[in-house]
């Protein structure tokens, strides 16, 4: 799930770029208000955390713009202001959600994963991704075959989480990247193998450990990506 935040303090944007990530999300950063905006134009995100006070367009005409051009992407604003005039005016812009700063990262954490399981114009995203006996939640961060939990790392579950909501469809590294890593990204794109490799390891021990007879597992289509299957019973 990928993340826009537009912070134009280097040390804030910084420290939500390697926190989010940490936490399995894919995280673009804009340190302005018009970069910001045509980033979020351009990309689908999950959340925005949105600042107030930036460079070349402040985040309420940020925020004002996308809501007239019914972008519904849930945003969280970013403040250091802490006045009722500024919460209700940010809220009234089209915001989901107001943090004041100095703020709590878990605080802030957990804002975002709130306004993601409401979801775009306050439609509740599905928080239970089931393909056969596998199951998986993206807010609570969990993921079980047959009942069992399997251990996986923030990006491995990102990687699952997209191939699950892709179910029997064939998805290139490429889009893999696209949808799980940033913008940004520029290194090898067979780092996908990795956690692919790791994916199918966690798959086969919940597999075996629960003596299903229905695997789900990882399809490599040669030459062109990977599909997640169900075996028949």
């Amino acid at each position: 799930m990928r993340i826009l935040v537009i912070e134009d303090e280097p040390g804030i944007a910084d420290a939500l770029q390697r926190g989010l990530t940490a936490d399995g999300f894919a995280v673009d950063v804009a340190t302005n208000g018009l970069d910001g905006l045509e980033l979020a134009r351009t990309n689908p995100y999950v959340a925005i955390v949105l600042d107030i006070m930036l460079p070349g367009m402040n985040g309420y005409k940020v925020c004002h713009a996308l809501r007239d051009e019914e972008n519904w992407t849930p945003i969280v604003m970013l403040t250091a202001k802490d006045g009722e005039y500024d919460e209700m005016e940010g809220l009234d812009t089209g915001a989901d959600d107001y943090v004041t700063k100095p703020f709590s990262y878990q605080v802030l954490l957990s804002r975002i994963r709130a306004v993601i399981r409401r979801g775009d114009s306050g439609r509740r995203v599905e928080d239970l991704v089931v393909v056969g006996e596998l199951e998986l939640s993206p807010s609570a961060r969990t993921v079980s075959f047959a009942g069992l939990a399997l251990e996986l790392s923030p990006r491995a579950f990102s990687v699952l989480d997209y191939l699950m909501r892709q179910q029997g469809l064939v998805v290139s590294k490429e889009q893999i990247l696209d949808n799980v890593w940033d913008h940004a990204f520029d290194g090898d794109p067979n780092i996908v193998e990795v956690y692919i490799s790791r994916i199918r390891s966690a798959l086969d021990a919940g597999v075996s450990e629960a003596g299903s007879k229905r695997p789900v597992q990882v399809e490599t289509v040669r030459g062109v990506g990977y599909r997640l299957l169900v075996g028949k019973s």
